[in-house]
């Protein structure tokens, strides 16, 4: 039997360290595979048989913290309104809304209580007889109660023989407090006239006539106001998930035996037909059957022009309805929608780890016991070499404190909660976190023509007449002639017509496989086939005029038919799958990124190059069957390139497998998608641009967090070991480190799609 998959929400991780702490423990458990997100505060594990779900739970809850399997995250047939989230899901008013309001709380208490202590210890003027007691007044519960969050997981931490960043700054803060009620019982500093000074470096010459009370309740006000920051910006970096998944409506226009019914949407069943007007939202994924108007899609997909839909269209769920009535039969519901597949990709990438993060996991797991270590050691070494007490408690505190994990902790799901989530609001899904590695080094993208770089749709392109011909009645009755038929040449000339005006009826409609069709249409004899069709069964011949025309067409890789009535050649109509109107744009920006672009196709030579010169590619390789699609992507990755592959059909899958980075359109094939590594909501090839730009800024935002957070410590922790940092400082640089990794992700928010140039 294969492995289960769940996600667990975690409760009471406090640090980077706790989560490394899970991680370990579930993994000792036989045939267990987990991955512990902090920032998520979720944990994907990989049960096998044998082992329950509820096994890992124990685990989790014999280490010191909670688990459960969180709501879900997308759509439910059984729930009724928008789609539920978890809520305790970062971004949820009732999880991070709820922490970020208790500890705001803590914080303006705290603060209020904290000031009047800091401005007494460092301003000699305010420091009236007996001040130091006033300040111990005020400091103590700062000390105690404000500090409490740190002290209760601390102390459940220590129960399980584990040590985390609540541990360090719970030890300083009380060996700050400890060292106060010291120096005031014991020591001279409880003696009526004494003053102190504030000093960024501790000074010799002191002893038991000093106290930290400012030290304990200011970095307590600091780190609570870390933690606050913390909170919010959780709740700010998974908004994007949370108002993506909000986008769906709560309720729908039922219609059944010509009687209209609000309901609320989890009624809806497949095949059930609802109504949708103009300005209300498409309740659920379906195909037009009545109707036509204009669906803007925007919020879900980023693409802003409203795409016109008709009877036979597919529409989705969330997008709105900006023109006239629609009538549409369900297709998918719940779970199974487009709406919640993108909320669980989403969600997956989000809990992911990239190797960069994983590097920071392994550093985090050992920080904290090296950190008490090398506290220890400050406080022994300045002792040794005959220092103060207090140069050796203020060099041991501010050791404690200074060092935090958190920062790297944060570093790499802070930038996947916000990117990914960015992304998903302009159409471009990333699946997960090792895909932003794939991004930073490809040097090559592979492009699929049909439906990638083109339309995927034959059109009519060209149209000539000879002798006088006018080039309007040659596509009139030419649509007359192949309404009949349902081949995609057909259809192109005879949407074409529809455009200037109705197509006349055909009688006598015949068609030859492959060669053309023959009808009567205002009383003429219309054919419409290849020129030897025409010689062969119709002796018609072609003029010279008209044999240029058509060389000059399919020397351009388009399909060109002849139209002849009454004996004689017309004219011709020339069509060709159409390029989409950004792909030129789009292979432009692959350039500017520094990729080489290949055109990829099973289409013949002089179709495939004249797409090629179209849009700009010079690197055409033309005539490859679907089976050899991947043998090309392997020859170019055994040359020594990294290959970006962009397809659409069930044909592409295994070369998009085969790629380092495989991005799938997503009005493709679900087999394409999932054989991707990133999908395009939109079919617009730009998109593939803005996925590439998008991945690599949000794997940059990653290591200048890591960067930040490993530095912050290497240079911190010296000087604080040497004394050169003021434990008050200190507090203040720890708390700042987190929320500048935090922010620093944040600023992903702004990324935007570049408009075609």
């Amino acid at each position: 039997m294969t492995a289960s998959q769940v996600d667990l929400r975690i409760g009471g991780m406090t640090c980077a360290s706790c989560a490394a702490r899970i991680e370990k423990k579930l993994n000792r458990m036989p045939g267990v595979e987990a991955s512990v997100n902090y920032a998520t505060e979720k944990a994907h594990v990989s049960v096998p048989a044998g082992t329950t779900v509820a096994d890992a739970i124990a685990t989790i809850e014999a280490t010191g913290y909670t688990a459960v399997v969180p709501a879900p995250v997308h759509p439910s047939p059984t729930s009724a309104g928008p789609a539920p989230v978890d809520a305790s899901a970062p971004g949820s008013e009732t999880g991070d809304g709820a922490e970020a309001a208790a500890l705001l709380s803590r914080l303006r208490v705290s603060a209020a209580l904290a000031l009047p202590v800091a401005l007494l210890s460092m301003i000699p003027a305010l420091q009236f007889d007996n001040w130091q007691w006033l300040a111990l007044t005020l400091a103590a519960p700062v000390a105690i109660w404000g500090a409490w969050p740190f002290h209760r997981a601390a102390w459940l931490n220590a129960r399980h023989g584990a040590a985390t960043m609540d541990t360090l700054v719970s030890l300083g803060v009380l060996a700050a407090l400890g060292w106060s009620l010291y120096a005031l019982f014991f020591g001279m500093a409880g003696m009526t006239g004494m003053t102190m000074s504030f000093h960024l470096v501790a000074e010799p010459g002191g002893g038991a006539n000093e106290i930290y009370l400012e030290v304990a309740a200011a970095v307590t006000v600091f780190l609570l106001a870390g933690r606050y920051a913390e909170a919010r910006a959780k709740r700010r970096s998974g908004a994007a998930l949370t108002a993506l998944l909000e986008l769906g409506a709560k309720e729908a226009t039922l219609l059944r035996d010509g009687v209209e019914t609000r309901v609320g949407i989890s009624t809806l069943v497949v095949d059930d037909l609802f109504v949708v007007r103009p300005g209300e939202k498409v309740a659920t994924d379906g195909t037009v059957v009545d109707g036509n108007s204009a669906v803007d899609a925007s919020l879900l997909t980023g693409e802003s022009v409203p795409v016109e839909v008709g009877p036979g269209d597919h529409v989705v769920g969330a997008t709105l309805n900006a023109g006239g009535r629609l009538v549409v039969r369900v297709a998918r519901v719940g779970a199974d929608t487009e709406l919640a597949q993108i909320g669980r990709l989403v969600e997956q990438a989000q809990t992911g780890k990239a190797d960069v993060q994983r590097l920071a996991d392994r550093v985090s797991a050992i920080f904290v016991p090296i950190v008490l270590g090398l506290a220890v050691l400050a406080l022994v070494g300045w002792l040794l070499v005959g220092a103060t007490p207090e140069l050796a408690f203020t060099a041991a505190v501010a050791t404690l404190i200074i060092a935090c994990p958190c920062a790297l902790g944060l570093a790499t799901p802070t930038a996947l909660l916000v990117g990914t989530g960015r992304g998903a609001q302009l159409g471009i899904l990333i699946k997960g976190p090792q895909v932003l590695e794939a991004t930073r080094r490809v040097d090559t993208i592979v492009l699929d023509k049909t439906g990638t770089v083109t339309t995927g749709q034959m059109a009519v392109v060209g149209c000539a007449a000879v002798q006088c011909g006018d080039e309007d009645e040659i596509l009139r009755l030419a649509a007359g002639a192949e309404s009949g038929s349902e081949h995609p040449i057909a259809a192109a000339i005879v949407a074409a017509a529809a455009l200037k005006g109705p197509v006349p009826a055909a009688e006598a409609f015949a068609s030859e496989q492959g060669l053309g069709v023959q009808a009567v249409v205002d009383g003429r004899l219309v054919l419409v086939g290849r020129p030897q069709w025409l010689a062969s069964a119709w002796s018609i011949e072609l003029p010279v005029e008209l044999r240029a025309m058509l060389d000059t067409k399919e020397g351009l890789g388009q399909t060109a038919v002849i139209v002849a009535w009454d004996g004689e050649a017309r004219g011709l109509l020339a069509v060709a799958d159409t390029v989409k109107p950004t792909s030129a744009a789009a292979i432009d920006e692959f350039e500017r990124l520094g990729l080489t672009t290949v055109l990829l196709t099973g289409d013949n030579e002089r179709a495939a190059r004249a797409v090629g010169d179209l849009v700009g590619i010079a690197d055409v390789r033309a005539g490859v069957l679907p089976a050899e699609k991947a043998d090309v992507i392997r020859s170019l990755q055994q040359s020594g390139r990294v290959v970006a592959m962009v397809g659409d059909g069930v044909n592409d899958a295994v070369a998009l497998a085969t790629a380092d980075l495989g991005i799938a359109m997503g009005t493709g094939t679900d087999v394409a998608i999932e054989a991707s590594d990133l999908t395009l909501v939109r079919s617009d090839l730009f998109a593939a641009a803005d996925a590439i730009r998008l991945a690599r800024r949000t794997l940059g935002t990653i290591k200048a967090n890591l960067f930040w957070a490993f530095a912050y410590n290497v240079a911190a922790i010296p000087l604080a070991m040497l004394g050169l940092l003021n434990p008050l400082v200190a507090g203040a640089a720890m708390a700042l480190s987190s929320v500048f990794v935090v922010t620093n992700s944040l600023r992903l928010r702004g990324f935007r799609a570049l408009a075609p140039r």
